[in-house]
């Protein structure tokens, strides 16, 4: 049994991610508030999460939806002011609950003061603040962006004759962590939300800030891949500690880290705790699992592989298995709805799906995080039309699509299943016009499914309801230690169809059986010892064979073993 310096509250929390553009707008405007997350605290307590982490309120031009900041230190005026923060956090506080929140650092805005100044003239003291590459050193070498339309991170700016460099969009230059200026105001930025209260930090592409400032061409060993190549600066470690003795080591705080590139290889000089740089990181892994190799936001031809989803979580579960902490998501922001992709959102088994997910995160080891609406298993709302998207990467995919004259249609598909506007519909809280998100017109438009199974209200008196189940294994997972830090270990690792493991933490012992397929499925066990059952998202059916489970299409049913199972 894990004992009291073992452990802590990063490890035991649940955590839930709001985007508070689409949570709830008080205002009409068609935008979610603060306010409207401070109206909804009571119903986020009675879910059983402990931490919120919120995506980026700072003032910004919203070119990426708040990820390009203009201002560190204030709220965006569309969210509300800082006094609304002010009494957020207190009613977090107030009712247990934890804030973390979004430190994007590896790029501001193009309109924040720092770049204004570091763009007027190459003399200007914040100069250095950004990476920049005169004219007469000739083109620089290639480097990739994720929302440029030329995929090009160098954009050419005429008022000092000098490319800039911008991983993500034109409006998003990156920092220049190597000069110590820069890391030295974002120490201080840190502080000013630590002391005001804040828990902690999910940090937007921390292992891209470490750059080599002559930059070379891309090394042959990448074979292309930019973004394996943007993981592994050399000065990133250097850094991470840096922030860890300047900042985080000064209060009780949590830290994860978004880590595109980062290997299994690589990933305890991250989080072994010795190490003092991060708490826990999100891999992507399984992100890329359904995509084009090649092709961060494409979808592959072939469906995925219940045997590669399952390879992904059990090599990833050993990379933390004696140090370090891992954590667990199926979706964000960034991916598509959980249930649209990795369940089946048919009439028929959306239900099954969406409560076989939260069963899955939250028997799992590590940190689980939900994303908002995955309570009620909201799904993708698969626009038919570009004009419907508001997304930056879809938009710009589009136009540069466009130009190569490519096939825009097949395009439009691919976003129904790839697109992150998906994830960014506004809540269902209710079957009314927009879903109780606002009395106004919604910056996205909200998915009509609301108006019948999915929604807030329509779930809450219905005690078999998704969001019901979703309480219900989350205080499974609070009252068993097993759960959460139990050895982790795989049963009949070639199934394609059922993803069986046992948790076990000393005597206590849980067998958790997973049925991922539309087809009514045995699963058999060589020997068992008697087994209670937890709960199940489906009524058990009982076989007449010893040793053997038959699981209904998605059915996910959690037991507690008496002892080990022999297998």
């Amino acid at each position: 049994m894990p004992n009291k310096t073992q452990r802590n509250w990063r490890k035991e929390g649940i955590v839930y991610q709001i985007y508070p553009r689409s949570f709830k707008d008080t205002t009409g405007n068609g935008i979610g508030d603060l306010r409207g997350i401070i109206e909804k605290l009571d119903y986020i307590k009675s879910l059983g999460v402990d931490i919120i982490w919120l995506n980026p309120i700072y003032e910004s031009p919203n070119d990426d939806n708040g990820y390009d900041i203009s201002d560190y230190r204030n709220i965006m005026s569309e969210f509300g002011t800082m006094s609304d923060f002010d009494e957020l956090l207190k009613g977090m506080h107030d009712r247990g609950l934890k804030l973390i929140m979004d430190l994007v650092v590896n790029h501001s805005s193009d309109e924040h003061e720092w770049f204004k100044q570091s763009r007027s003239s190459r003399e200007n003291p914040y100069r250095d603040y950004y990476h920049w590459w005169p004219v007469e050193k000739g083109k620089p070498n290639e480097r990739w962006s994720y929302f440029d339309v030329e995929s090009n991170a160098w954009k050419y700016d005429e008022q000092t004759n000098s490319y800039y460099l911008h991983y993500f969009s034109v409006k998003q230059p990156d920092l220049n962590w190597e000069n110590p200026k820069v890391r030295k105001e974002v120490y201080d930025m840190m502080h000013f939300w630590f002391k005001k209260g804040v828990d902690g930090f999910r940090m937007d592409v921390i292992s891209f800030l470490s750059k080599d400032t002559t930059f070379p061409e891309l090394p042959k060993k990448y074979k292309g891949d930019f973004i394996t190549y943007y993981a592994e600066g050399e000065n990133i470690h250097n850094y991470l500690n840096e922030m860890n003795n300047e900042v985080l080591s000064k209060y009780d705080v949590m830290t994860v880290g978004e880590a595109p590139g980062v290997t299994i290889d690589n990933a305890l000089k991250f989080v072994d705790e010795d190490r003092n740089e991060l708490d826990m990181f999100f891999h992507f892994d399984l992100m890329s699992l359904d995509r084009s190799e090649g092709e961060v936001f494409m979808m592959r031809k072939d469906k995925w592989k219940l045997s590669e989803f399952r390879d992904i979580f059990s090599k990833w579960d050993a990379v933390f298995a004696k140090k370090g902490w891992g954590s667990l998501f199926l979706s964000n922001h960034d991916f598509p709805r959980a249930v649209s992709r990795w369940g089946n959102d048919s009439h028929q088994y959306w239900k099954n799906s969406a409560t076989l997910l939260h069963t899955f995160l939250l028997t799992m080891r590590g940190t689980p995080y939900f994303y908002y609406g995955d309570e009620i298993g909201m799904t993708n709302i698969r626009f038919e039309s570009i004009e419907d998207y508001r997304d930056i990467n879809t938009l710009n995919k589009y136009e540069s699509l466009k130009k190569e004259g490519a096939d825009l249609e097949a395009f439009i598909e691919n976003e129904k299943e790839a697109a992150r506007d998906n994830a960014r519909t506004p809540m269902q809280w209710d079957t009314t016009k927009h879903a109780g998100f606002t009395i106004g017109e919604p910056w996205l438009k909200v998915n009509p499914n609301h108006l019948t199974r999915i929604s807030v209200k329509s779930q809450e008196k219905d005690q078999f309801s998704v969001l019901n189940y979703f309480r219900r294994i989350t205080k499974i997972r609070k009252e068993n230690l097993a759960l959460i830090y139990g050895e982790y270990k795989v049963l009949d690792s070639a199934n394609e169809q059922v993803y069986a493991y046992t948790r076990t933490l000393e005597n206590d012992c849980f067998l958790i059986l997973l049925n991922f397929s539309a087809s009514q499925v045995s699963f058999s066990l060589n020997s068992f010892n008697p087994t209670k059952l937890i709960i199940s998202n489906s009524t058990v059916i009982e076989s007449d064979q010893d040793n053997e489970f038959l699981l209904k299409p998605y059915q996910a049913s959690v037991y507690k073993v008496d002892n080990l199972i022999v297998i």
